[in-house]
């Protein structure tokens, strides 16, 4: 069976093409080589680009035949590799897709530089375009991710965080960025407003559920498919969706287990299997996977609100997918 993403591959094979030679073009630098040396080393590094090709199939999927659907993916490709980059220094991490960081090969500061530095890139991109609504939407999407990212920040450790408070941090810090995707391929073909929302709330419910199997997978994942470590999230105290609904149901010698690897940050041998038994014990892990399927249930209702078409279905299998590797 060929998975949803290589289908879209295939079908965006030529944009893709054109997509790839921009990002190439733009990252380069003639005055600071280590720009596109820190840059080619996380694109390169076997990404999906599935975000890039949700803005192309949802242009395509609504007639677009202009030159800007290109430029527009790179843009996303672009504020999503500067996100990476930033989070592996805010999270210290020491692998992405299966490599050493950036931030570990060289620093933290070229790492956040580079950023920067692709962010004002995807911006000269999105102006390109000429289209004021496009602008916004990504910029938009921007502070939301950063807001995101901040708000997990200033949680982080905190046993008290809620899901309601979860779930607006991944709704930033992820789900942002896939709505931003395909609404903004909409937005450049002129659709109607119907089906821009349509795909708007197809990358939100699509973000959100990808998020959630993540974060699952962090604890039921494989290593070498996962391209980190499973447990990374429990070692850096994260307040994910299973730990959340794990704590929720704690008795007071859990919550003091709970307090003591994740607030005081005290984890020793055992306490990872510790706390994914806990996990199982209160069902934790299985309403985790339940809440990611509900979101990919939504975001296919969603995509099927446009015309029937080879495109719109491999989006909606994508969803079928992402949660497949967890169900």
């Amino acid at each position: 069976m060929i998975k949803p993403q290589d289908r879209l591959k295939d079908l965006l094979a030529e944009d893709m093409s054109a997509v790839n030679n921009i990002i190439a073009t733009r990252m380069a630098s003639e005055n600071a080589p280590r720009i596109p040396e820190v840059t080619a080393h996380l694109v390169e590094a076997g990404g999906k680009r599935l975000r890039p090709m949700m803005t192309l199939a949802a242009a395509r999927l609504c007639g677009y035949d202009g030159p800007y659907h290109i430029h527009l993916a790179a843009t996303v490709e672009f504020i999503h590799t500067a996100t990476l980059l930033h989070d592996d220094v805010v999270d210290e991490s020491d692998k992405r897709r299966g490599r050493a960081t950036a931030n570990l090969l060289w620093d933290n500061s070229s790492s956040i530089l580079v950023g920067d530095y692709l962010f004002s890139r995807s911006f000269q991109l999105m102006v390109e375009t000429g289209n004021l609504r496009v602008l916004d939407i990504l910029a938009n999407a921007s502070a939301t991710i950063a807001e995101g990212e901040v708000l997990q920040l200033t949680v982080a450790q905190n046993i008290a965080t809620t899901e309601e408070i979860y779930f607006k941090v991944i709704k930033g810090k992820t789900a942002a960025l896939f709505a931003a995707a395909t609404q903004v391929g909409g937005v450049i073909a002129n659709a109607s407003e119907a089906d821009i929302q349509a795909l708007h709330d197809y990358g939100d419910a699509l973000g959100i559920s990808f998020q959630i199997v993540d974060d699952l997978l962090d604890y039921s994942g494989v290593t070498k498919s996962l391209g980190k470590n499973v447990g990374d999230d429990f070692r850096e105290r994260k307040l994910t969706l299973p730990v959340i609904k794990a704590i929720e149901k704690a008795d007071p010698a859990e919550l003091t287990f709970w307090k003591r690897t994740i607030e005081v940050g005290d984890q020793q041998d055992g306490d990872l299997e510790q706390a994914m038994a806990l996990m199982e014990k209160h069902g934790a892990i299985e309403e985790t996977r339940e809440q990611a399927v509900l979101w990919a249930e939504k975001s296919k209702e969603a995509i099927r609100r446009l015309p029937q078409s080879e495109l719109r279905d491999v989006l909606a299998d994508l969803a079928d997918f992402v949660v497949s590797r967890v169900v």
